[in-house]
């Protein structure tokens, strides 16, 4: 057996060593210890988690059941009495067989296959991002097709609108020539009457139809502009995430159907008839479905809304355009037909007044022409060598008679009264019948006046109606009246019309 010898307690004072020699020595082997403990913990601290790190207030085996403890299964129960056990969520390997997750080891340190796992973490990256390049591609090239949709239905639009438009214009062509055709009227017939008071409200109602139209035009011009600059933007980063996909065999439009999704418009929505599908990921401007996209694809659902919005209400416009114009014209051809049956109606009266004058002037004149027959006959003849016997004052009978006192004849002073009575009422009659020529006379030029007030009335409803016909054109109503230049068609200056 080993004998053990007590030590021997040295004095300091027998100590042979210098003190400085003797605590240089300790101090070594303290730092030496130091280092080994620092470097002991931080070896550990590499291969162990953040959260495994022991509190050394507390027993060895109490720190391992407080640190396995979230990894066993949950127990739960269910209808029946019954249980069920279930893993704890989050990301880990999962031991069925001791019925424990234990999280995934993070160790500071790259393992002897960190260049593999770098590898297949950058593999994996590179599929999420071309899984993200091709569904949003997919969502871009779907936006640009609705936005061309929509692009389609604004130009059907502005197709028909440019027609209506034109319609306008040539309704406020046809009232200016209307205006102008009714200028060929006599003076008599330019009394303003109620076809002038209803051309001047279908001017004023055109131009306000003309403003509403071209309102909707600029308005749908605008639309245009936004929805080309919104097609042109989604063409751009549709190639630009093109560049990723289009090594891909895969079509496009399936993109959307894998996805549980049939439109951009609205993605936040529930997939309904798929149980899975590839939510739509975060914005992110190292990703590929960056803030530019997401920003150009909210512009193109706000600009879709907007074009379908503005679309209805410009068609519902249009449509109300084309039939308030249809009412105007027939009010307007209305009133004019009103005149031109107003007009014969006083056409027929006067021509009837007119033949009626003329048998009244006949008869005055040959009335006339007897007076004057009997005036002759009454004063007798003119010359010396017509005189008979019976006109002779010195006849024998009378001579006879005419030898006693106071008894000259009144032959003479009578024949002077008679002639003087005859020739004052031939007068009158000269004077009613140069009455009844002039009257007749106007009323010959007022009967004029309405055939051709009549006419022009006749022609301007014949105009509007030939005008109207859809197949005529503004170019080719505008190359009719091309030369008529002043408001109103030159006039003589008596105003008289040719009998």
């Amino acid at each position: 057996m080993p004998v053990l010898v007590p030590t021997t307690e040295h004095n300091q004072d027998t100590r042979v060593g210098a003190p400085a020699w003797r605590q240089a020595a300790q101090a070594a082997t303290r730092r030496a210890q130091r280092l080994t403990d620092r470097c002991g913990r931080e070896a550990v601290a590499m291969w162990q988690p953040k959260d495994s790190v022991r509190d050394p207030h507390v027993a060895r085996h109490l720190r391992r059941a407080a640190h396995i403890q979230p990894w066993r299964f949950r127990v739960e129960m269910v209808r029946g009495g019954g249980t069920v056990e279930h893993p704890p969520p989050g990301d880990g390997v999962t031991l069925w067989k001791s019925k424990m997750k234990p999280p995934p080891w993070d160790a500071p340190l790259p393992m002897s296959l960190h260049r593999d796992a770098r590898a297949l973490q950058t593999a994996e990256v590179v599929q999420a991002h071309v899984r993200g390049a091709r569904y949003t591609a997919a969502r871009l090239k779907h936006a640009q097709h609705r936005i061309n949709k929509q692009l389609q239905l604004l130009l059907r639009y502005r197709k028909a609108a440019i027609h209506r438009l034109a319609e306008v214009h040539k309704g406020l062509l046809i009232n200016q020539q209307s205006a102008k055709l009714r200028g060929y009227r006599p003076k008599c017939e330019k009394v303003p009457d109620k076809a002038d008071k209803m051309l001047t409200w279908e001017k004023e109602e055109l131009k306000a139809l003309k403003r509403k139209m071209e309102l909707d035009m600029e308005k749908s011009e605008n639309l245009l502009k936004a929805l080309a600059c919104c097609r042109d933007t989604l063409g751009y980063y549709f190639e630009e995430r093109l560049q990723v996909v289009d090594l891909m065999n895969q079509p496009l439009e399936k993109v959307l159907d894998y996805s549980c999704h049939q439109s951009f418009v609205d993605l936040s929505r529930t997939p309904s008839p798929c149980t899975q599908g590839q939510k739509t990921q975060p914005p992110d401007p190292l990703g590929a479905y960056t803030p530019e996209c997401e920003a150009a694809l909210h512009q193109a659902k706000q600009l879709v809304a907007e074009s379908k919005d503005a679309l209805e209400d410009m068609t519902r416009n249009e449509a109300q355009v084309r039939e308030q114009q249809r009412k105007i014209t027939d009010r307007v051809g209305a009133a004019l037909a009103q005149k031109m049956r107003e007009t014969k109606e006083l056409r027929d009266k006067m021509n009837v007044a007119l033949g009626l004058m003329r048998g009244t002037i006949n008869r005055c004149t040959k009335f006339s022409q007897e007076m004057y027959n009997n005036l002759g006959f009454i004063e007798g003849p003119l010359s010396h060598s017509h005189l008979e016997t019976r006109e002779k004052l010195d006849r024998p009978l009378v001579r006879v008679y005419q030898r006693h006192v106071g008894t000259q004849l009144p032959e003479a002073s009578r024949l002077t009264q008679g002639a003087g009575k005859l020739q004052s009422h031939i007068v009158q009659v000269e004077k009613n019948l140069h009455a009844l020529q002039a009257e007749h006379k106007r009323l010959s030029r007022n009967l004029n006046c309405k055939n051709l007030g009549y006419d022009v009335d006749h022609n301007v409803v014949r105009l509007r109606l030939r005008q109207q016909d859809p197949h005529v054109f503004y170019e080719q109503a505008q190359r009719l009246v091309s030369d008529w230049d002043p408001k109103t068609p030159p006039r003589s200056k008596s105003d008289d019309i040719p009998q």
